[in-house]
């Protein structure tokens, strides 16, 4: 198979910087993405989202020509679709919509010998109705669905497993594991992932491989409720829970992880919905556990609302939106919801401190929230509450929030 050219589906938090790392080993890349002002910022050699190296890596591959981005597909020899899996309404049931008009979108620039590659964190089964639309579109074709190792395409899953922040170093030194349609097809995927990937490479099939990137977040997602509901219970029992888990942790097979004001981004947070909803009857733990954490920032929007009323004229500065530290990922976000929800309350008038995030998302903005600095923050509230454990949250002068009331949801202070 030939690796001259590769399509990039989708310039978000994954597919930049997987377009970006290819292209950094000399194979051309084009960049397909609906945002225009996404493709026009890319194209100019800058970038439309936060994450560490990424400026400088795109950057240097749009300089050299191995970097281009585009509102259209063209011809390629490999398409990775790398476009977001969000659920439908309220009812945690994925939406596969995104990736049904990325295969409309690629499916007329197909030819024979390409590579489909499905990195979207998807349920089970979805790499399948992925080529079923491919195959719908393109009835000259045929896929490995019908013909196995002798189809025209070739079709894979291989999530990616990056931890934002660190997605450069990541897309790069974590193995990958690639489950395609038929032997055929896993292999080719295998090959162009280890054109960057310094991790092993490990084939299987779709679903499993489907199935893994879904069980790795809901391990976690299920350590994190265990932490989240000791939190709750240590407030009740009037117990430090930070140093609880400390203390506990000094056990050589205890590690439990650090509670927070909920569970968000893309992943975490959605992923083991898609295994709730493949099998609502066996999948009780991970329900539970998504349940817990879905409830956690009511919890911290109870306790704001009770110092709240402490005050006549509460002034409340929640420190961070984003869904994890030093980073402008919005997704999911518990800070989020917990300041929109304190909004929709009317609880007091509200400041928000995001250093990544250059304004507020507009529902914020309508709600009469205001954007400010740390130090303004810390001049006007009365109640500090830290959402997100930052940096400059981190190496602020503590001293200064001891005329405050504070709620720590992350234990920095």
């Amino acid at each position: 198979m030939s690796l001259n050219k590769v399509s990039v589906i989708g310039l978000g938090y994954i597919g930049l910087p997987t377009a970006a790392v290819i292209a950094s080993r000399g194979i051309d890349v084009i960049g397909v993405d609906v945002n225009q002002h996404a493709v026009d910022t890319i194209n100019a050699g800058n970038i439309h989202i936060v994450e560490p190296d990424l400026d400088i890596a795109v950057r240097s591959a749009v300089t050299v020509g191995k970097l281009k981005a585009t509102t259209t597909p063209e011809a390629a020899d490999v398409f990775m679709v790398a476009v977001p899996t969000p659920f439908k309404g309220d009812n945690h049931q994925p939406d596969l919509s995104y990736i049904e008009a990325a295969a409309k979108a690629i499916a007329p620039v197909l030819e024979k010998g390409n590579l489909v590659i499905l990195e979207s964190t998807s349920p089970v089964g979805a790499t399948e109705q992925l080529a079923h639309w491919l195959q719908e579109a393109r009835e000259d074709l045929t896929f490995p669905q019908t013909k196995g190792d002798a189809a025209d395409i070739n079709v894979a899953h291989c999530p990616e497993r990056v931890l934002p922040g660190y997605v450069m170093q990541e897309l790069i030194s974590n193995d990958r594991v690639i489950g395609g349609l038929s032997a055929r097809c896993s292999q080719k995927a295998a090959d162009l992932y280890k054109t960057f990937v310094r991790g092993e490479c490990i084939t299987t099939n779709a679903r499993t491989a489907e199935m893994a990137k879904l069980t790795e977040n809901s391990f976690r997602d299920v350590n994190i409720a265990f932490a989240n509901e000791l939190s709750v219970i240590c407030e009740k029992l009037k117990i430090n829970v930070w140093e609880l888990i400390k203390l506990s942790n000094r056990h050589p097979r205890v590690n439990i992880l650090n509670p927070g004001p909920g569970v968000g981004g893309h992943c975490i947070a959605v992923d083991p919905w898609f295994i709730v909803d493949s099998c609502p009857e066996e999948a009780k733990i991970i329900k539970q556990a998504r349940l817990i954490n879905d409830a956690k920032p009511y919890h911290v929007i109870d306790q704001i609302t009770d110092a709240a009323d402490e005050f006549k004229r509460p002034v409340i500065a929640c420190l961070g939106l984003a869904f994890k530290a030093d980073i402008d990922d919005l997704r999911e976000s518990p800070a989020l919801q917990i300041v929109n929800e304190l909004a929709n309350r009317a609880t007091g008038q509200l400041l928000a401190v995001e250093p990544n995030v250059h304004s507020l998302p507009k529902e914020l903005v309508l709600a009469g929230v205001e954007q400010v600095s740390l130090e303004t923050a810390l001049e006007k509230a009365n109640i500090i509450v830290v959402l997100v454990d930052h940096k400059e949250f981190k190496s602020a002068d503590k001293t200064q929030f001891a005329k405050k009331v504070v709620i720590d949801t992350r234990g920095i202070i």
